[in-house]
Order: C-alpha cells, then structure tokens, then sequence
C-alpha cells in the first residue's frame, strides 16, 4: 500500500452506501504464529468486522478505508530517532513485550508488525474527522494509548490518539477536545503529550494496580477515576457518569466554552476474566458504559470519535460489535437500516 502524499486533499463526505466506521484489513498483525505469544488478539479487528457482517449490521462497501500516514505526517507527533529505533527488532520486541520478535529481519518487524499498526494510527485520524463531519464515527482499532513522542510500550508503537486530536487542531477544526480514557490501563502516553495543552483535558478510568505503573504521567491527567477488581457494574457505571458529566458541564463555564471534541478510547480489557487489566466488570456494564459516553456526547452536542484500544480475550471482539449494535438500537449512532 502505498503512503498517501500529505499534500494530498482529503473529502471526508461518505458514499451514500458508507458509514463512518474505518477498517482496513490490513490492521491484522500476523508473524510466523509468534503474535500468539502475547495475550493481545492481533485478529481482534478483523473478526468484530466478521461479527457486525453477522448482525448485518455492516455489509463489505459500509466501512471507510485509511490511508498510511507519511513519515512526515508521523514527525509531527513522534521525534524522528524513535521511529527510526522502532524499525530495530530489539526496540520492537520491547514494546510487543515478545523477546523472540527480536530475532525477526527488520524487513519482518516493517511488513508484519509496523505496518498493520501504523495503518491503524491512520485510520485514527481519519475516524476523527469523520466524527465532526457526521457527529460520530468508530475506528475498528487503534487506541494506542501507551505510545508518545518519544517513546512507546504495551504493544503501541503510533501515538494515534495525539495524531488525531493535533490534526484537528492543525486543522483548527477544533479548540478544545477531551480525551475518554476508559481501557483498563492507565493512558500514559497521550496525558504526556498533552501535559503542556490547556486546550485537551485527560479524563482517564483506570486500574492503577497494572502497568504502566506511570506515577509520573498520572500529574497529567486532569481527571483520573481510579477502579479495580473489586469495582462493581453499578458503582463503576455510577462513578463514571457523575465524573464524567461533571468534567462536560464544568467546561461550559469556561472561555472559550466547552469541549468540541470527544475522542474516546473504549478498551474492552476492564472485562472479567481478562489477564492483563485484572478487572471485573461484565458484558453488559462494557455495552452499558459505551452507552452512557455516547449518551452524554449526543447530550451536549459534541462529536465523538470511539477507537476499539485493549482487550486479550477472544470475546472482546463480539462484546465490541454487541455494544456496537447497542449503540444503534438506542440511536446514539445510525447505521442506516431500515
């Protein structure tokens, strides 16, 4: 595939057959079975598309493809050493957390793992300007919340939610978005790039009982809701409305007055059973807690951009397309059947 040029304009009107939800299937990581060495499902994305196509939700002509972002595109929110170092097998297999990816040819770390990721990075800025052209819009990935501009980790290379909020911002699109952090760990990445920003405010709930253990990039969240195994469907549902409505409304009070823009990274590894975000949370509080976000977006006008981030079981994917479908029963998205 080639990298689109930044010169490049772009139209983010949809063909009347599509809907503002972005895939490529070319998001998929796959290396020789080595992926299977980490919890993270590197097929996760591909099979919530499968299951939407399932609920017949979503046909193969609905989804909007991303283009590669450029290096130069890359360089506005990653220094240039780091993303020369990501393309070394040692510094890969430290993110991936998979030592034996550091036996794999750069040209292997590029093609099948880089690629795939860096397409999703993509994907997260173009879901974001879909999102203030038609109110919403859902990348089926990305999410990489680890990753910042010098820097990456759990399994995120691209820092895709600064790429798409800055690109707004270069756009001046937008003045003042916030981001809704509500994957089980804690996001360090973007709450560093955005520790200098007045106009992004960092709403996170996490479990601070799990990596990245950040104590210094948690000064940088604006505000954090700290949750962990003991943490109920009801109590979490609760604290995350209060917080979150407070953190909207409170905003409205400001110059210039409220937020503009929601990018919210939806994990799904808050999930009971799941190995890494050590939570209890069921289905149905993952479906309800997506609700309540879109809920509030729709309530006080504000577009919203969703990106699918963590989750290590191989049912977040049909938990994802469920809360998906949810979403348009009670619509807060319209996916455009009769």
């Amino acid at each position: 595939m080639a990298e689109r040029s930044s010169e490049e304009e772009e139209n983010y009107n949809l063909e009347e057959h599509q809907l503002p939800i972005v895939y490529h299937s070319e998001y998929n990581v796959s290396a020789f079975g080595i992926e299977h060495l980490h919890p993270f499902d590197s097929s996760k994305w591909k099979r919530v598309i499968a299951h939407l196509k399932d609920m017949n939700l979503i046909t193969d002509a609905t989804t909007v493809e991303p283009s590669l972002p450029t290096f130069e595109e890359l360089t506005r929110v990653h220094d240039r050493k780091y993303l020369k170092s990501v393309r070394n097998p040692l510094k890969a297999a430290q993110i991936v957390e998979i030592p034996l990816v550091g036996c794999l040819p750069p040209c292997v770390i590029e093609s099948k793992l880089l690629h795939p990721l860096r397409l999703q990075a993509g994907g997260s800025v173009l879901a974001a300007n879909l999102a203030l052209k038609h109110g919403w819009a859902i990348n089926v990935g990305g999410g990489f919340h680890h990753a910042s501009y010098s820097d990456g980790g759990g399994f995120c290379f691209y820092a895709d939610i600064t790429m798409a909020i800055c690109d707004l911002f270069d756009k001046k699109a937008i003045t003042n978005a916030i981001v809704v952090d509500v994957d089980a760990h804690q996001g360090n990445g973007h709450a560093r790039d955005f520790a200098n920003n007045e106009n992004v405010f960092v709403f996170d709930v996490f479990n601070p009982y799990v990596y990245p253990h950040d104590r210094e990039a948690r000064q940088f969240i604006n505000k954090a809701v700290h949750v962990n195994s003991h943490t109920t469907d009801t109590s979490y549902i609760s604290e995350l409305r209060k917080q979150l409505t407070q953190c909207l409304e409170n905003r409205q009070n400001l110059t210039p007055p409220g937020f503009d823009f929601i990018l919210y990274n939806a994990g799904t590894d808050c999930l009971f059973g799941d190995p890494l975000g050590a939570m209890n949370l069921s289905p149905q509080c993952i479906i309800s807690r997506d609700e309540v976000v879109f809920k509030l977006a729709r309530e006080k006008g504000i577009p919203i951009c969703m990106l699918t981030s963590g989750g290590y079981q191989k049912n977040n994917a049909h938990l994802i397309a469920k809360s998906i479908e949810n979403l348009h029963s009670k619509n807060l998205i319209n996916l455009g059947i009769n």
